[in-house]
């Protein structure tokens, strides 16, 4: 078989604020909405704004991130993979579909000014290892040696 990917990126915000619940088995899960937003110039010339909405769904651990931290507005960054799901409704009896992204890796942009979780940038992944940097911060000499930015280097 072919290699595929199932990647999705995402940064934005949350819609409100996430459900939490338990599996039988005891496994926390969170469901949650984040938007994002896409400008483009319609045919006047005029600027518009596209939000879409995304469902999300964090188990475990991540879960157990998005209980404590997230609400509505917090700004983040996630990492996961499209998944949808398929179940006969018992009143109508009819198909239906859900599509969500199952997420693998948050971060938490939002600081405690921003209507965010207060975390500032709390990061989570949902792999086994974690890879910290264990070299000492450079000082501020150091920065200012070690890169020269201009006004036209920022993207804003």
């Amino acid at each position: 078989m072919a290699k595929s990917v199932n990647k999705v990126i995402l940064l934005g915000n949350v819609g409100k604020d996430p459900e939490i619940r338990s599996t039988g088995a005891g496994s926390m899960v969170a469901n949650f909405t984040l938007a994002t937003s896409d400008r483009y110039q319609d045919q006047q010339g005029n600027w518009q704004d596209r939000t879409e909405w995304h469902n999300l769904v964090a188990f475990k651990r991540t879960a157990e991130i998005v209980r404590d931290y997230v609400k509505k507005g917090t700004k983040l960054y996630i990492e996961g993979k499209i998944q949808t799901r398929s179940w006969d409704d018992k009143e109508s009896g009819q198909k239906k579909y859900r599509t969500e992204i199952i997420v693998n890796d948050l971060s938490l942009l939002s600081g405690r000014e921003d209507g965010g979780s207060g975390s500032g940038g709390y990061s989570r992944s949902s792999g086994g290892s974690s890879n910290y940097d264990q070299r000492p911060a450079p000082s501020h000499d150091e920065y200012a040696q070690g890169a020269e930015i201009s006004d036209d280097d920022i993207p804003f």
